[in-house]
């Protein structure tokens, strides 16, 4: 009987990290569908959690308090994380574009994007006000705001909840950072006259005692660099403007054709759009016809467990159940300081047990997504061969280069094969790259494959590309062609065509701006997503290679270290998804600008991949019979790979790596220096250069964007000391 994964059969798009997507992600970890393939769209790799943006002006929090990490949860739910946001929906087509261009494919779609508070009809505020959401740009902008010195006026445009808790917020932060602060709330109505008489009474002595004053009935007519013009011709004094009074939807949302409610989503009793049953919202973007409630955080927590039931069902065929709204819920009011208002049924108490309690209804909710659930190892077949169990008990397997064999385990089995002895190949040192001579052409040949890192194809293959290309371009060739290797996991057939189409076009897009083709190449089915590139370049003049690197040459590396070390901590759920996604970055930048300065004044150069910094750097001192001396503080790193790796967490291929080398490398017992043996993928070139020439090019090096360092010499005699 055949056994293996279960194939894909349907994508699940979740657009937007809100509240109720973010606990059904935790829902669905717990409990996958298998066959379904489940991705998330978000503008970035955190999503804030709103009921602790006031306490985080105050100072109550740091930013990390109340930001969920999507990347943690993606990988804990299974579901490939794209960092972009949806400008467009075509429910005929069932697709969502992206703004950086891609086109996903759903089965089922569902939208937690929220809200905005931007003003764009208020003249001046989309150049100098700030908006409350969304709150990544906010909390951008206050950071900078507390670093600075001296007095400062605030202006609050929107006089109810929000804006009060906001306005009381920055005066308690000023207020500890010891700076004068004049701030003020702006209302075109009557402020706080959505809460009860009993709760506002507290609230307005709050803001008295805060000394922050009200303009009520009148509007702000424009927004300058230092005020704000009211309507009755009076200008209010103004260094931070700060917009809470929209609760705009994204307008996309009304030009998908969908039934929608003053732009919000129409959604019924299932939290299904009215006009098209495949597609569900929740949150303050949806409008919830049976009984339309006010955009708060407490609806979309109480819908998530309701969403992830009913996204299950429809994929499984199970019954649906039907969302019911509490009619009236508990109301606690941030008073800036560490105290509360307290509001429910009309009746209200104000005092500092209330904000410990409010804190605490937080922090548990937080608390969800910094502690996930552990989940079971797989347990191994039964009367499986001796070995089995310790093969599943140990970590799983590192993606990209991490997944490498070990140094030499090509290269021994290449050295026994049989010549055919010819005269237009010409072997380089290393196992997977040659120079094909054809009359005065001469043309370098190259292969290279990852085992996937990540649940994104798109993301896989453009690292892939350049990956491959990093020995094309660490001989000094120009990129000439390429031809694909990609095995798809199993899946549906009408899956296969989008998959390809995801890889090929990324990979195209790194091809083409090499001035590299893509001729062709060959796909299969197998049990996980491989993408691998066999690659040509044409050479102006003689390759560079590893045996030429002299005595006295500097050493210049042209990216950070730290891939192998994140990717391994990524899947362990155990890197922050900011470093995570500054890796994925660093892995999809191509370096065939850097490689252009350096080939021509390189002795000896090639790229940093499985075997690590000092693995290769080994390389290139035994093919010219020279040593190294490597200044272990002068590597750039990649950010938080030092402090991953001192926390014990390594690649699968380190122990080797580290192993192959003991007799070779001496060095320091540190992080840092256990991050030169950690496998790179698509890592940065070192370069071997006249120390006079090293000098001159690595700022035109970093001119370029990349995070290029000299590390240190090569040394006569054998032998790489890392210090």
């Amino acid at each position: 009987m055949e056994t293996g994964p279960v194939p894909l059969v349907k994508d699940l798009l979740f657009v937007g990290g809100g509240h109720s997507h973010a606990l059904a992600l935790r829902k669905w970890g717990m409990n996958p569908v298998p066959g379904v393939r489940v991705t998330v769209v978000n503008p970035g790799p955190t999503a804030p959690y709103s009921g602790m943006l006031p306490g985080h002006i105050a100072g109550h929090y740091d930013r990390d308090a109340l930001e969920i990490d999507l990347v943690r949860l993606a990988r804990f739910a299974g579901a490939r994380l794209i960092c972009d946001r949806a400008i467009a929906l075509d429910a005929s087509a069932k697709t969502v574009t992206l703004a950086g261009g891609r086109v996903l494919r759903y089965d089922i779609c569902s939208l937690d994007i929220g809200i905005t508070s931007e003003m764009p009809s208020l003249p001046g505020f989309a150049e100098h006000g700030v908006a409350a959401k969304p709150l990544a740009r906010f909390a951008d902008r206050w950071a900078e705001v507390c670093a600075g010195t001296g007095p400062i006026r605030i202006a609050v445009i929107g006089g109810g909840v929000a804006g009060c808790e906001v306005a009381m917020a920055c005066a308690h932060r000023m207020k500890t950072l010891g700076r004068a602060a004049e701030i003020c709330v702006i209302d075109r109505g009557t402020i706080l006259n959505s809460v009860v008489p009993a709760a506002r009474q507290h609230l307005l002595k709050a803001l008295r005692d805060w000394g922050i004053t009200r303009h009520e009935g009148v509007a702000p007519a424009e927004v300058t660099a230092s005020d704000i013009r009211l309507e009755d011709g009076r200008r209010i004094p103004s260094d931070l403007t700060l917009g809470t009074a929209a609760a705009l939807p994204q307008a996309w949302v009304a030009e998908t054709g969908l039934e929608v409610k003053d732009g919000f989503l129409v959604v019924d009793k299932y939290l299904r759009s009215v006009s098209d049953p495949t597609i569900y919202a929740a949150g303050d973007c949806a409008h919830f016809a049976p009984d339309p409630r006010p955009k708060a955080g407490v609806y979309a927590v109480r819908a998530a467990p309701i969403l992830a039931h009913n996204l299950r069902a429809d994929l499984i065929g199970a019954q649906r159940r039907a969302f019911k709204p509490q009619g009236d819920f508990l109301k606690l009011i941030s008073m800036g300081d560490q105290r509360a208002v307290a509001e429910k049924a009309g009746f209200a108490v104000a005092g500092g047990a209330l904000w410990h309690w409010k804190n605490s209804i937080d922090q548990k909710f937080m608390e969800k997504f910094r502690q996930l659930p552990r989940m079971e190892s797989p347990r191994p077949l039964a009367n499986a061969a001796k070995g089995v169990a310790a093969e599943i008990s140990g970590p799983a397997p590192c993606g990209g280069c991490g997944a490498k064999l070990g140094a030499g385990a090509l290269s021994n089995v290449l050295s026994g094969l049989p010549s055919a002895n010819r005269k237009d190949v010409e072997r380089v040192p290393g196992d997977d790259a040659a120079v094909l001579v054809m009359g005065k052409t001469r043309q370098v040949i190259s292969t290279d494959h990852l085992r996937a890192f990540a649940l994104d194809p798109a993301l896989v293959a453009r690292v892939a590309a350049i990956h491959a290309l990093g020995d094309v371009w660490a001989m000094g060739a120009v990129p000439q062609s390429a031809l694909a290797n990609v095995i798809l996991p199993r899946m549906a057939t009408h899956m296969q065509g989008a998959w390809l189409d995801e890889v090929m076009a990324a990979a195209a897009d790194v091809f083409a701006a090499e001035g590299a083709e893509v001729v062709g190449g060959h796909s299969s089915m197998g049990s996980e997503l491989t993408v691998g590139f066999t690659v040509t370049g044409l050479l102006d003049g003689p390759a560079v290679t590893l045996t030429g690197a002299q005595a006295g040459d500097a050493l210049i590396l042209t990216k950070p270290l730290g891939t192998g070390v994140i990717l391994a901590a990524e899947m362990q759920a155990k890197a922050p998804g900011d470093q995570v996604m500054a890796a994925w970055a660093a892995m999809a930048r191509p370096q065939g600008d850097a490689a252009a300065l350096l080939a021509p004044l390189a002795h000896a150069m090639t790229d940093v991949t499985g075997f690590g910094l000092a693995g290769h750097l080994s390389n290139i001192c035994m093919a010219s019979g020279v040593g190294a001396r490597v200044d272990v503080s002068a590597i750039p790193l990649l950010d938080g790979a030092e402090a991953l790796a001192d926390r014990g967490i390594r690649s699968t291929l380190y122990p080797q790596n580290r192993a192959a080398l003991q007799w070779t490398v001496t060095a320091p017992e540190s992080p840092r220096a256990d991050l030169c043996f950690d496998p790179q993928t698509a890592g940065g070139l070192l370069a071997a250069l006249p120390e006079a020439d090293a000098t001159k090019v690595l700022p035109k090096i970093r001119a370029l964007g990349h995070d290029a360092a000299i590390i240190g010499v090569v040394t006569e005699g054998a032998g790489i000391t890392l210090a």
